[in-house]
């Protein structure tokens, strides 16, 4: 089985980089744990420095990307992690169930069986994600598409067992990580190939989805017509764009 990524994660780590805003609520999530499964680790944002971490990334591409002073990603799946039950204090994932298709509910039973403590979901509200006017006006195809892969947050804690708190995580204007959701008030960032290609809601479209909704978005900028829509966003500091934190405790 092919890692998704290895097709769609060139230069991821020049645009994601970590958000200081978002890492304090997931770090805070976390606990006192000290050892931390991090599932779909990546390039290794939001992987806490300070804690021993068992990194599980399935891509090479990925973690090619990760920092020297963070540990080699063990090549491994999440519905089939090389750890023992209760093998560390907690379990994290940020922004990765959603590729985890038709495993999604094994991945999130795995981390729930190797974590003592906490399990510590980053994932989106497909409900909301589709309000953002991105999604919304221009880009249908990711509406259809996010409905498929993100599971509804009540079937997600229904996986998880437990208690399960859900906390909306606001995006900021000036967020450093340049996920989709981050585009809201940014509608230049469509225009720009890198920033476009670093987002999987981008990278995961037909070509000619992506051409048609780049045309659209800068005529709509050239002529004023995306300002006269959506002008007042540009005023915000921060926007709903429907990720939540998701945090498991048994």
């Amino acid at each position: 089985m092919r890692a998704r990524y290895d097709d769609i994660g060139h230069g991821y780590a020049q645009t994601r980089r970590e958000d200081p805003r978002l890492r304090s609520a997931i770090h805070a999530a976390l606990g006192d744990a000290r050892v931390v499964v991090n599932v779909g680790a990546g390039a290794g944002s939001y992987e806490p420095r300070d804690r021993h971490v068992i990194a599980i990334e399935p891509s090479d591409v990925m973690a090619a990307q990760r920092p020297r002073d963070l540990p080699p990603a063990v090549r491994a799946w999440a519905h089939e992690l090389p750890l023992r039950d209760g093998a560390a204090d907690a379990a994290m994932s940020v922004l990765s169930l959603h590729h985890w298709d038709d495993t999604r509910e094994a991945g999130v039973r795995e981390m729930r069986r190797v974590a003592r403590g906490p399990v510590v979901l980053v994932t989106f509200d497909q409900a909301v994600g589709g309000e953002m006017w991105l999604v919304r006006d221009y880009l249908t195809e990711l509406a259809a598409l996010d409905r498929q892969i993100f599971p509804p947050l009540d079937t997600l804690a229904g996986w998880l067992g437990g208690r399960v708190d859900i906390t909306p995580l606001l995006l900021h204007r000036d967020c450093e990580d340049w996920m989709l959701g981050a585009f809201w008030a940014h509608p230049e960032r469509v225009l720009d190939p890198a920033a476009r290609a670093a987002t999987s809601g981008f990278a995961r479209m037909d070509p000619a989805v992506v051409e048609r909704v780049v045309r659209d978005v800068e005529r709509d900028l050239a002529s004023g017509a995306w300002d006269a829509a959506n002008g007042a966003l540009r005023e915000l500091e921060s926007y709903d764009a429907g990720l939540r934190l998701v945090v498991a405790t048994p």
